[in-house]
This record gives structure tokens, sequence and C-alpha cells, in this order.
């Protein structure tokens, strides 16, 4: 599954359009994110940033708390127990597919094929 800070009503054109292999979600409130303890506030320079590039980040989200998730990656086990975490305040960095599919199988208790 995958969250998003934006509201469901932006999501929804997404998930119609696209055939995606997982479900994906809103955490528009930004509870999710900060339960995960990656949620940060942008400051005002950046958010005046962001709207200068047409991203308003409160009508995004309906709120305006100015958040945003730093991307991560959770891998569970089938008891819902974190069993791997990837955080990287760097969204250009991401997780190599490679070392998420040895977490997932590790969590699922299954050997590396």
């Amino acid at each position: 599954m995958a969250l998003s800070p934006d509201r469901p009503e932006i999501l929804a054109p997404y998930r119609e359009e696209k055939d995606y292999a997982y479900d994906l979600y809103s955490d528009a409130s930004m509870a999710a994110a900060r339960a995960f303890g990656i949620a940060f506030r942008l400051d005002d320079a950046t958010r005046e940033r962001y709207q200068g590039f047409g991203v308003d980040l409160e009508e995004r989200s309906g709120y305006e708390h100015h958040g945003l998730p730093v991307p991560g990656v959770f891998v569970t086990n089938a008891e819902g127990v974190i069993q791997f975490t990837y955080v990287n305040p760097n969204y250009r960095v991401r997780l190599s597919p490679r070392v998420l599919l040895a977490a997932a199988r590790a969590a699922a208790g299954k050997e590396e094929e």
C-alpha cells in the first residue's frame, strides 16, 4: 500500500487511471506520517517556492499544516510488526528494488531465491 499527503479527491483519478499493483490511500491530515516519525513542516520560503511551481499544499491536502512526509518504505510481517525501514530525506535517492524484495522475503520468512 502507499500513502499520499493528498486528499482522496485528488488521488481518485490516479487510482482510476493507473493499474497499480498496490492500494493508494490518503493521509491528508498527516496522522500516519507523524505516527511513523516521517512528517515535516515546510518553512515559509520553501512553501512559497512550491506555490511558484503550482503546488498548493493547502489545496492538495485540505489542511493548513504545511506538512509533507519524508519518503519512506516500511515492510511488515504477517502480524503487522515492522521488520524493515528505509527513510531518506533526499527524495532522489530511492531504495533498490533488490533490497526491498530481499526485505519483503525476509519479513515473510522466505529464503532469498
